[in-house]
């Protein structure tokens, strides 16, 4: 049986999950539409509404989520943009770029919900915390409202520095596979591609990222932390 603190946090969980994937997807759309593949636009999802997203990765978005929650204690899952594959082929370094478009988007949100907790502390809307957690950056001493505004930004927070990293991962099917890309010539790089194409490889991928990310995430995380509270020591 879920916990009912988590049960409580589920909906605010949620609309940030939905949120994140939301601008990941939109910046993947959107940047390969600026590198002259419209695929993803067409398909309406040069967008921060999240219902075309939903749409087309339903299990991913809505799912898994869920079940995640319940079953892990925290939320995972996926959506997609489409693109097109001889676009990538004629222009790697282009889709290199498409594919670094996502991570950056979750990069914003991060620097955006950390600037709203030091303004809400700066306010003193907000307190810093004795102690941080992945759900709790942020103390809301009043409570009520405020107490569910910083709880929603320390999951933008932690949430988006999670999506990044795990996205990052130099593994197909994730974008770093292809951002590595930009580090070699076009040609090299359209036979990066072809390789990290081969049937199987992505389910490979997916258990070398599945293994490896817990070990690099909780010091990543531990250094985001630092970087929000320049200074702050906590027990």
């Amino acid at each position: 049986m879920i916990d009912p603190e988590l049960a409580a946090l589920a909906p605010i969980w949620y609309v940030v999950f939905l949120l994140s994937i939301t601008c990941h997807e939109a910046a993947h759309a959107w940047a390969a539409q600026l590198g002259g593949d419209p695929t993803a636009a067409l398909a309406g999802q040069v967008s921060l509404n999240p219902i075309p997203h939903v749409r087309r990765e339903p299990f991913g978005t809505i799912l898994v989520p869920m079940l995640s929650l319940i079953f892990a204690g925290w939320m995972i899952g996926w959506a997609s943009a489409p693109f097109d594959p001889y676009w990538q082929q004629r222009h790697p370094h282009r889709a290199a770029w498409m594919a670094l478009a996502g991570p950056a988007a979750n990069l914003v949100l991060v620097i955006l919900a950390g600037t709203a907790i030091h303004v809400g502390i700066a306010l003193g809307y907000f307190a810093v915390p004795e102690f941080v957690q992945f759900t709790k950056l942020v103390d809301a001493p009043s409570g009520g409202v405020a107490d569910g505004l910083a709880r929603f930004l320390s999951l933008l927070f932690s949430q988006n520095i999670l999506l990044m990293a795990f996205n990052l991962l130099p593994v197909p099917p994730l974008d770093g596979s292809a951002a590595i890309g930009l580090l070699v010539s076009e040609k090299i790089a359209l036979k990066i591609n072809d390789f990290m194409r081969q049937p199987g490889f992505s389910f490979i991928g997916m258990l070398i990222a599945w293994n490896l990310f817990g070990s690099i995430f909780g010091p990543l995380f531990r250094m985001a932390v630092r970087l929000l509270y320049l200074g702050a020591a906590f027990g």
